[in-house]
């Protein structure tokens, strides 16, 4: 199940069980979608269970990673990735992707407060 929502300057992305064959695909449009946001945000991606893109997707997504750098470093606030087994590895190789503030969590609501400290609190609840 992949879901993408917003609330004011938070997007949340979510790749959770139970998949379905459309999934992979819905990831990378929501991606999209996030690499074109066009205000300040902070990203909260949730992934669960075991699911594991196609050779091409990731190929995608790493592409989807070079070609928004420059957009997260000039409008996201900061990034909490959300995983089971979620470690400091993982955090050091995101971290390599962007100059923002990123942590892994395993819980999301400890993810959800890191988020709240680096909200612009202009934008918070605010439309985007």
């Amino acid at each position: 199940m992949v879901r993408i929502e917003q609330d004011g300057a938070l997007i949340s992305l979510h790749f959770l069980p139970p998949y379905a064959a459309e999934d992979e695909r819905l990831y990378l449009d929501a991606l999209g979608r996030v690499g074109r946001h066009a205000q300040r945000f902070a990203l909260l991606a949730v992934f669960g269970g075991s699911a594991r893109l196609s050779q091409a997707a990731e190929r995608e997504q790493a592409l989807w990673f070079k070609a928004t750098r420059s957009h997260f470093n000039s409008l996201c606030q900061a990034i909490a990735l959300v995983r089971p087994g979620a470690s400091e590895k993982m955090a050091t190789t995101f971290r390599r992707l962007w100059s923002i503030p990123l942590e892994v969590f395993e819980d999301e609501a400890e993810a959800r407060l890191f988020l709240a400290r680096h909200l612009d609190p202009l934008v918070v609840g605010g439309s985007g």
